[in-house]
């Protein structure tokens, strides 16, 4: 849809309602292949399996939680295909049509840090690769520069490159881009599974870790309970869900480009509940034979690929890997905080320059490497925040507006979103609450039981989902009440 004579301090092309749809299933699809499948994404699946304990309680706790996943999924989703608009330009419904950059700040600043985060994991399978050669190897052990070995600090700023290449285009680019990457990146998973498990001479779910190697390998994990009991279990559906809490905002960023609710569905049911299952049990195969292998719990992908004989098979896997990587900095890191910034500066900036504004902070931070110091628990407290941003969302779209939006309002300042100058009282009192109650309280003190901040997400959506829709109704029945 077009918008009539729109602000110009709310819009620009970019933000505008989608009009060319063309991301059919397969796209939305490799929208979650890009997301799942790398270098993080391979780690946290193989922690999991071990604090799991057995094939089928890794079943039904990977199971649940992406059926679970599928559903708050479908949820932005809908509104992103029925509204085509992205993330910053839907929370003005709730937040107002200036108080919306808080919550698309906080995305973006998480997104910002997670941009490093990711290219650096790439590159160091980059560099994995190459000290296979002794001169190189002695060049990383001599050479350094910015707090890193130059040969590290090289591959850095080459991967850093190479993904500003990907975006250069617009998001139709992103998509090609995924479309093929998704699936090699299945198909290098699958080599290397296959690969382990022929040396290995067996094929097994976890049989072959001893349970003393289990209990010693999860020891530090931070979940009650023994690998394989109720409480790990619960701590693992829960985790795999939260670790999605980015995109749970900003899916809507990809799915108003769906051709359809239709292909919408069709793309998430294969791309997460089943695709999401399939890549656990590969990364849960692929572990435990490379113990049987090499004798040692593995769970980085770069690790085992660096022990492999075959120089073009350890390439392979590299290269592999740092797509795969790529595809998830490109889908969850840069995609973001695009729309982000060019949503609190939309005269100044649009999408390319709001992703290149998000990778010169990633390139900035570099030398500092904050992922690998304390600061990453800066950055899971303000990812906390962004459970009682969605509740607010998806309670305001679903719950008080039934579906129905007034998307050309959204873009005036006077308009039905201005509320309270354009901040909405209401949504900040509840988004407030719940970040005290899924950050502050759990990260801060210790009024709050151990587990708490294993289900702060959840408690934050819940908590701040609740408060805003009192708060609504209360508003709604006062003025019936006046008369």
């Amino acid at each position: 849809m077009s918008v009539r004579n729109p602000s110009p301090s709310l819009y620009n092309e970019d933000l505008a309602p989608a009009e060319e749809r063309k991301w059919g299933a397969f796209s939305i699809f490799n929208v979650w292949t890009s997301d799942v499948h790398s270098l993080w994404g391979y780690y946290l699946a193989a922690s999991l399996f071990l604090l799991c304990g057995s094939f089928v309680n890794f079943v039904i706790a990977i199971g649940i939680g992406s059926l679970v996943i599928f559903c708050l999924m479908s949820l932005v989703g809908n509104a992103g295909v029925r509204t085509g608009v992205p993330f910053p330009v839907l929370a003005r419904a709730s937040f107002g049509t200036f108080g919306a950059n808080v919550p698309a700040l906080v995305r973006a600043v998480v997104a910002c840090f997670w941009y490093g985060a990711q290219t650096a994991a790439a590159s160091g399978a980059i560099v994995a690769l190459l000290i296979r050669n002794d001169s190189l190897l002695a060049f990383h052990q001599n050479s350094h520069m910015l707090g890193h070995s130059t040969l590290e600090l090289i591959c850095y700023v080459i991967v850093w490159g190479l993904q500003l290449l990907i975006i250069q285009r617009g998001m139709e680019t992103v998509r090609k881009f995924q479309d093929w990457a998704g699936p090699a990146v299945w198909i290098m998973m699958l080599i290397l599974a296959v690969y382990l498990v022929v040396k290995s001479g067996t094929f097994s779910f976890g049989s072959e870790i001893p349970r003393d190697v289990l209990i010693e390998k999860t020891k530090d994990a931070g979940v009650p309970g023994e690998p394989g009991s109720f409480a790990a279990l619960a701590a693992v559906a829960a985790t795999w869900i939260t670790y999605f809490a980015a995109l749970y905002l900003n899916f809507c960023d990809f799915s108003r480009y769906a051709t359809s609710e239709k292909a919408l569905r069709k793309g998430n049911l294969w791309g997460l509940p089943i695709n999401l299952l399939a890549f656990c049990l590969v990364a849960g195969v692929t572990t435990t034979a490379a113990f049987t292998v090499y004798g040692e719990v593995l769970l980085h992908p770069e690790m085992i690929s660096a022990k492999f004989d075959s120089w073009f098979l350890a390439l392979l896997a590299a290269l592999t890997f740092a797509i795969a990587t790529l595809g998830i900095n490109v889908v969850a890191n840069f995609v973001s905080p695009a729309f982000d910034f060019a949503n609190v500066f939309p005269r100044q900036i649009n999408f390319k320059r709001g992703g290149y504004i998000a990778a010169l902070i990633a390139l900035v931070l570099y030398p500092f490497a904050p992922w690998e110091t304390g600061a990453a628990h800066f950055v899971n407290f303000i990812g906390s925040t962004m459970g009682p941003i969605f509740g607010i969302m998806m309670v305001d779209y679903y719950l008080i507006r039934r579906s129905q939006l007034n998307v050309e309002a959204l873009y005036h300042e006077n308009g039905e979103f201005r509320f309270q100058s354009g901040w909405h009282g209401n949504a900040f009192i509840a988004f407030a609450v719940g970040v005290l109650f899924s950050s502050i309280l759990p990260t801060f003190t210790t009024i709050l039981p151990d587990w708490w901040g294993t289900y702060g997400w959840f408690f934050g959506v819940a908590i701040g989902g609740a408060i805003y829709f009192v708060l609504r109704m209360g508003a709604r029945r006062k003025p019936a009440f006046a008369s």
